[in-house]
């Protein structure tokens, strides 16, 4: 008595994916199945898939680069300067002057640090402005407690 304990497994063991339109389980190797492409069309490469998958995601880096020139483009750049530093209870209240010289309102933020200090970390605070009308001049105050309490020479660099 002989049996056939599965001789044609190897046939049926093929792996398979879903057709792109219908879902039908087709070969690895092919895209689309019998049904969804009658005339027997030349399948897409792999290479074409990625290059519109590429090119869509390039064109949408550049979409919001451009965007975002629109958005902020034209705001600064700024210039500011330390006025006082004057000791108050726990930290130094800084009166800061800053000059939008850009075609557009809009704040800024300044980076007041000791340049005399030399350590790591930096003796350094970020200061966020009200928003500047174009081509003036703002002169504010604004408490910080991370330079300490010891009035010293601070730089300030300030940017969008």
């Amino acid at each position: 008595m002989t049996t056939n304990s599965g001789s044609d497994r190897s046939a049926a063991a093929a792996p398979t994916h879903g057709c792109i339109r219908c879902g039908a389980p087709i070969p690895l190797a092919d895209a689309l199945c019998a049904a969804c492409n009658p005339g027997g069309l030349e399948q897409p490469a792999a290479s074409q898939a990625h290059g519109t998958v590429f090119a869509g995601i390039a064109l949408a880096v550049v979409a919001m680069l451009v965007g975002a020139t629109f958005l902020i483009g034209g705001v600064g750049p700024f210039t500011g300067r330390l006025i006082t530093a004057a000791p108050v209870d726990g930290g130094l209240n800084l009166t800061l002057e800053v000059t939008n010289a850009g075609r557009r309102d809009g704040p800024a933020t300044c980076r007041v640090w000791d340049p005399a200090y030399l350590g790591s970390p930096p003796v350094e605070t970020y200061v966020r402005t009200p928003p500047i009308p174009a081509g003036e001049t703002l002169t504010f105050g604004q408490r910080v407690a991370d330079l300490g309490t010891e009035t010293r020479a601070f730089a300030v660099d300030c940017s969008r």
